[in-house]
């Protein structure tokens, strides 16, 4: 008998639930004073998340997906790309963009159903793509500007995230083909938090992992303990130096879990069991990380408490901004979607001038 491939997939994980090394920490490891950073970051996106969907249940945000259970992966994400990359989210990514400059306000406006939000006023936000709503289409645009890097010469990376349900599409799967095909500075993450909205992660694929999915495309390929900081790190370190020096793709599988409701408009406890949740929390990446830099000393409940209080002194501002501002008159709905309308639009939009009196 011949054999035409053998493959494995390794499993990458540094910190245990309970913060201990399960692993020496490999030599890119950043020193303390960035992993205390990055562990701050993630407590603001924490506070930021809970602040959302408590203006959400008060009738002031729109639909939100909330993001608790994932600030390790988001955050390592975003910390891992230079300002010359360039991220193509889901609806989920907030972590990953905020660390690239995207405003808070900007992801409540987005959500309070105001299109401005996705015109990220900073850079390097500027230059990526907004929030995706269909599902993995955003896969492709990252292998179409991985394609352009190429083609250029330009030493950047194209990053592009999607869920366990989204790794099942096909547009993620003629993403991973692409990059392999064409040998793309590309990185698709796959964020596998359990469920795809109510379809467990056991009835999604046959696969072993979702990593697996990248060797048909012929790309590296890793499994990542996403709630392990020091993982996520280390795992996108790889990916984006193989990306940047000529060596192709990556497939990242981040195991994580989706510890609220898939969005707000979601009730995950009439298809998720309770001991299964209460399991996740052990596992979550903030307190595993925290253990950690307590046992490190230099973290403590003093300065948490600090921080939380400055959290949300700093997310209240952003809210405040965003609640101030002034809503678009309504015929800008029309206004942008053809650089030359079509005659049923110009349509539509002379009729609500005339409803509003402004013929």
């Amino acid at each position: 008998m011949t054999v035409a491939a053998r493959f494995e997939i390794e499993h990458l994980q540094y910190l245990d639930p309970d913060g201990q090394l399960v692993a020496e920490l490999p030599p890119s490891a950043p020193p303390k004073d960035e992993v205390l950073a990055l562990f701050r970051q993630m407590l603001f996106l924490r506070t930021f998340d809970g602040k959302a969907v408590a203006l959400q249940r008060t009738g002031k945000l729109g639909t939100y997906a909330p993001c608790l259970g994932h600030e390790a992966t988001q955050i390592g994400i975003g910390a891992s790309m230079r300002p010359e990359d360039v991220l193509a989210p889901s609806y989920r990514e907030y972590g990953a963009q905020i660390m690239r400059g995207v405003q808070l306000r900007e992801i409540l406006m987005y959500w309070g159903g105001d299109e401005r939000g996705n015109d990220y006023a900073n850079e390097p936000a500027r230059h990526d793509f907004p929030w995706c709503v269909p599902i993995s289409t955003q896969c492709l645009h990252a292998a179409g500007a991985a394609l352009a890097f190429k083609l250029r010469g330009e030493p950047r990376v194209a990053v592009t995230c999607c869920g366990d349900g989204g790794s099942s599409k096909t547009d993620t799967y003629a993403a991973i083909n692409s990059a392999g095909a064409y040998d793309l500075p590309f990185v698709q993450c796959i964020i596998n938090n359990g469920w795809a909205i109510s379809v467990p992660r056991s009835a999604q694929t046959g696969a072993k992992t979702l990593a697996q999915k990248g060797l048909a495309g012929g790309l590296y390929c890793l499994q990542v303990d996403g709630n392990d900081l020091f993982a996520v790190l280390e795992g996108m370190r790889r990916a984006m130096e193989r990306a940047r020096s000529g060596e192709g793709g990556t497939v990242l599988e981040f195991l994580t879990y989706r510890l609220h409701d898939h969005t707000t408009a979601d009730d995950a406890r009439r298809y998720r069991g309770e001991d299964e949740v209460k399991q996740a929390w052990t596992r979550e990446p903030f307190l595993r990380l925290r253990k950690w830099l307590v046992a490190q000393g230099v973290w403590d409940d003093a300065q948490e408490q600090a921080w939380i209080a400055e959290c949300t002194r700093l997310v209240d501002i952003e809210i405040n901004a965003y609640l101030e501002t002034k809503t678009q008159p309504p015929e800008t709905m029309f206004d942008y979607l053809y650089a030359d309308p079509p005659p049923d639009i110009l349509e539509q939009r002379a009729q609500l001038l005339a409803l509003e009196g402004r013929a």
